[in-house]
């Protein structure tokens, strides 16, 4: 019992008039004595300071209850009155004197099933909870409390009724609160006690897809039925990286769940790569609900309109993926399945709000989980979970949202030395109240639920080696697995939603602004009748018009003929056939263009890849091939009939007349202002067989400076040759372009389309 709650005995109270029996004396000065005010005062000193803090008191609690915006304040009074939150010591238990307490005073006590669905229930029963009662193979467990209805009752239903909790006599009733689902803690220790192997945890407004568990779930991890395969996984490169917004990867980004740190909400790319992991040890499996997820009160009050019930969708065909040991995510009570070899934590806390009892207990359980092995997996849709339009009250989740952050970080760096799984459970229990995540309620309350689940007949699992400590093997090409989420159509409203995608367009509108007066004149060496539309789709949208070149003409495609050893040869007359144009962009289609990562070049400079030194390379004539030399006379022929302002700046470049300079020139850029300047220098070449790789750097340092051109195609990726493996690896969304790439089919398209999504998101509208 609190203390606040205590009654205290009423004083006894002497009847002086009528106790006849007490020697009555008067002094012989009373008739004397002084009644004036300072007088009274001093002999009453005690007595007013008393009424005097007795009314403070008051008046305190009164304003706590009407001047501030919730009940915080006197919760916190009251918390401070009931239990003290920080621990005063460690709880001892002698694990090996509980005794077993079989169930022999229940009607169900002989009474025995493998699986269990259990729901808390605080009205009659909804059509979906009917149809949960009917589930094959299932045995559905409702839990009442204080607002229940007394003669509630359901056809297949074992239902336990507050009375029928207090007879069962478990340790944890004396903690639970009467109106909560918190109480589905009673619900957990019965079903153990009663044969329990899988757990469904589940809410009253749940229904099953296709009304079969086993269908979404793994309900099986060994024997016969078990699935015997590899599990997706996110990857753990990212030492930084501690939670996950699993959301994303089944196609809602702008979505997140209930205990998902709001400093995470805006983290919506999805992965460059995953892992894979051996199933088998998924003893938490988190189902995403279609419908009304699991989501917390800020999106629930700033995502939809005030009447207008959300229905979400998710990908149903997007694999199941497991968390690593050092990454996190949101478990709820909503929707999960709970294996034998974590029923310990099925444990909801007390002490914390019940909106946030459920998240903490996830997170709690994960860490203690990585202790066994074991590890958590979420499941594409696997129930239809229908909102009712009902507030949610985010004065429950405040502490959630201060706190769940700091405890994500405070369970990864934890450490135990205990050698039994329940020791260290309970450590860590003490270890959360020490640290404010819960109070020192929730110590007791953990070592009776420890207890309970020891009587009902539960054996701790066997601990396994911690990996976080570990160092993390490196992740080879052939260990990364790729998966781009869908991008579903959110159907619900919101400030989020709407920003995202303005956001997004607000991104076009600006590339298309900045680049929508510089034509990209490209070439393809691959198939055109396969590409080039898709080449037009994918940069038409940033750029004014999209010119290809091939070697032999397409007139339906629009192709124009062109040799790429002579390219620049065919680019006066579209250089002037565009004679307003900003610019001018070349593009091989072997190398891939972030256009996002080019707006802040200076678009009155010239562009190249004179800093990438696998591109960009500086040859000595002497000693090498015929053709070098062959191509080196010809360079200086053409310098020598250059005119002066021409020849100073190639000169100031090229310091040795034994070298030549050689650019593959896959991208470059050339402003308006250098346009003429461009075609007086092909014009100089004449028919002079000088390749593109050596005409293209002639022509760039003859017109500027090395000094002036613009840095920006510095960051480009750039290797000789294409991975043997797995090129997706190879792409960077953060570089200015990436060489060498492959696009010859469709198929390749929207692969590289997906990977371009990373940079510009509305491409995913495009496949």
């Amino acid at each position: 019992m609190f203390v606040q709650d205590r009654v205290p005995p009423k004083p006894q109270i002497q009847n002086h008039t009528t106790n006849n029996k007490l020697p009555i004396s008067f002094s012989r000065f009373a008739d004397a004595k002084s009644l004036g005010f300072f007088t009274w005062v001093c002999e009453n000193l005690y007595k007013i300071i008393t009424f005097l803090v007795l009314i403070s008191g008051v008046v305190g609690v009164f304003y706590l209850m009407n001047f501030t915006s919730d009940t915080a304040a006197l919760l916190c009074l009251q918390s401070t009155q009931s239990h003290s939150l920080h621990p005063s010591k460690p709880i001892q238990i002698e694990y090996n004197k509980i005794a077993w307490n079989p169930d022999k005073s229940s009607v169900y006590s002989s009474f025995r099933s493998d699986q269990w669905i259990v729901v808390s229930v605080s009205d009659y029963p909804s059509k979906e909870l009917t149809k949960l009662s009917k589930i094959k193979a299932w045995q559905l467990l409702a839990v009442g409390n204080s607002r229940t209805p007394k003669d509630w009752s359901l056809k297949g239903t074992i239902f336990l009724s507050l009375e029928l909790q207090v007879e069962l006599g478990y340790r944890v009733v004396d903690y639970l609160p009467y109106d909560s689902y918190i109480r589905k803690n009673v619900g957990y220790l019965f079903a153990i006690q009663h044969g329990a192997k899988k757990v469904f945890d589940i809410d009253d407004r749940g229904e099953i897809i296709d009304d079969d568990i086993g269908k979404h779930f793994d309900v099986e991890l060994v024997g016969e039925g078990a699935r015997q395969e590899v599990i997706l996984q996110y990857t753990h490169e990212d030492p930084n990286r501690t939670v996950v917004n699993p959301y994303v990867h089944f196609g809602q980004r702008s979505v997140w769940p209930r205990g998902l740190p709001l400093e995470n909400v805006g983290q919506i790319e999805h992965e460059q790569y995953y892992t894979e992991v051996f199933g088998g040890k998924q003893f938490i499996q988190q189902g995403i609900s279609n419908g009304l997820p699991d989501v917390d009160s800020v999106f629930y009050f700033t995502r939809k309109a005030e009447l207008e019930a959300f229905d979400i969708k998710f990908d149903e065909r997007a694999p199941k993926v497991a968390l690593p040991q050092g990454i996190m995510v949101p478990v709820n009570s909503f929707n999960t399945i709970f294996h034998a070899t974590a029923f310990w934590g099925l444990m909801l806390p007390v002490s914390v709000s019940s909106m946030a009892s459920d998240v903490l207990r996830g997170y709690w359980a994960q860490r203690i989980l990585w202790e066994l092995g074991g590890y958590v997996v979420v499941y594409p849709p696997t129930i239809n979970r229908h909102d009712r339009v009902e507030a949610y009250p985010f004065a429950e989740e405040k502490d959630l949202h201060v706190n769940v952050g700091r405890l994500i970080k405070f369970l990864i760096d934890w450490r135990s030395s205990k050698h039994r799984l329940f020791e260290k459970i309970l450590e860590l229990s003490y270890a959360m109240a020490e640290e404010g995540f819960w109070t020192e309620k929730d110590v007791k309350f953990t070592a009776a639920w420890l207890q309970d689940l020891l009587s009902v007949g539960y054996q701790q699992p066997r601990l396994m080696s911690l990996e976080l400590d570990l160092r993390r093997a490196t992740i080879g090409d052939g260990d990364k697995k790729e998966f781009v989420p869908q991008k579903l159509p959110s159907v619900h409203l919101g400030v989020e939603e709407i920003g995202t995608v303005n956001y997004e367009i607000g991104n076009l509108i600006r590339w298309r602004k900045h680049f929508g007066n510089v034509v990209m004149i490209m070439f393809c060496s691959g198939p055109v009748e396969r590409t080039a539309l898709e080449w037009r789709l994918l940069y038409g949208r940033i750029f004014k018009t999209v010119i290809i070149l091939s070697k032999e003409k397409n007139e339906n495609l629009a192709v124009e003929a062109g040799q790429l050893e002579h390219i620049y040869k065919y680019l006066p007359k579209i250089l002037q056939r565009y004679s307003s144009a900003d610019g001018f962009i070349f593009l091989q289609d072997d190398t891939v263009l972030n256009y996002w990562n080019l707006f802040q070049a200076d678009k009155s400079k010239l562009w190249i890849t004179n800093k990438v030194t696998k591109s960009w390379t500086t040859v000595s004539v002497g000693g090498n091939s015929e053709w070098f030399s062959k191509q080196a006379e010809m360079v200086k022929k053409v310098v020598s009939t250059m005119p002066v302002h021409f020849q100073v700046n190639y000169k100031a470049a090229v310091k040795n007349d034994q070298s030549l300079t050689i650019c593959n020139s896959e991208v470059f850029y050339v402003p308006r202002h250098y346009v003429s300047d461009f075609i007086d220098l092909v014009s100089l070449v004449g028919d002079l067989d000088i390749h593109h790789k050596v005409a293209i750097p002639m022509f760039f340092m003859a017109m500027d400076s090395l000094d002036n051109f613009d840095p920006v195609l510095d960051s480009m990726v750039y290797k000789r040759k294409p991975p043997s493996s797995n090129v997706t690896t190879f792409y960077s969304a953060e570089a200015a372009a990436v060489h060498p790439w492959s696009v010859s089919t469709e198929q390749e398209f929207i692969k590289l389309t997906r990977l371009m999504a990373v940079g510009d998101p509305l491409l995913l509208e495009l496949v």
